[in-house]
């Protein structure tokens, strides 16, 4: 299992010392218990701890560069697109079921330390959950977590969409998407 020290002195490391956090390991566990939310800018991970809420992307993002300050090997940063369904994503409720789609198509941030998965969303994530419907990932750097994983995200609904010929328009499935986001949030 993969730790080490929190001690280099960036502005990063110092905000995560202040709250008392001396270990990559804690660090984690911290993070996973900080609640579900969208922060007021996506590319600022030290809002994960200053406005005490992040999402996949930015809790990940901040775990990512703490672990490339202290130069720990191996980490990398993923989103991955995987089938967002009621059994794998429960909180997502009838949402699904209502608009007549069995899934829909959500990007998920995690880390991979040699070849073992470190989901930090939640004290309740399990990848295992999700594992099995990943449809396509991508190694991406912190910076990515915003646009690029957006992007990604839209480019690849936009073509399912397409390629299932559903009766949505991208606007449409994209507002779904958003409730179901909402559901998690709440």
């Amino acid at each position: 299992m993969l730790d080490f020290t929190i001690n280099s002195p960036d502005s990063l490391s110092k905000l995560i010392k202040e709250k008392e956090i001396v270990s990559w390991q804690e660090l984690v566990t911290y993070v996973k218990n900080i609640p579900y939310g969208r922060n007021s800018n996506r590319t600022d991970s030290r809002l994960v701890l200053t406005e005490n809420k992040g999402t996949c992307s930015s809790k990940h993002a901040l775990l990512k560069r703490i672990a490339d300050i202290h130069g720990a090997k191996n980490i990398e940063l993923f989103t991955g697109i995987y089938k967002m369904n009621s059994t794998n994503t429960p909180k997502i409720g009838n949402i699904l079921l209502e608009n007549g789609l069995d899934y829909i198509p959500e990007a998920h941030c995690y880390l991979r330390y040699k070849g073992e998965t470190i989901d930090a969303t939640s004290d309740t994530s399990d990848f295992e959950r999700i594992k099995k419907d990943i449809i396509i990932e991508r190694k991406i750097q912190p910076d990515q977590v915003a646009n690029f994983k957006e992007q990604f995200h839209q480019n690849f609904i936009k073509t399912w969409i397409i390629s299932e010929r559903l009766n949505f328009s991208y606007s449409e499935l994209w507002e779904i998407r958003e409730e179901c986001i909402y559901n998690l949030s709440t």
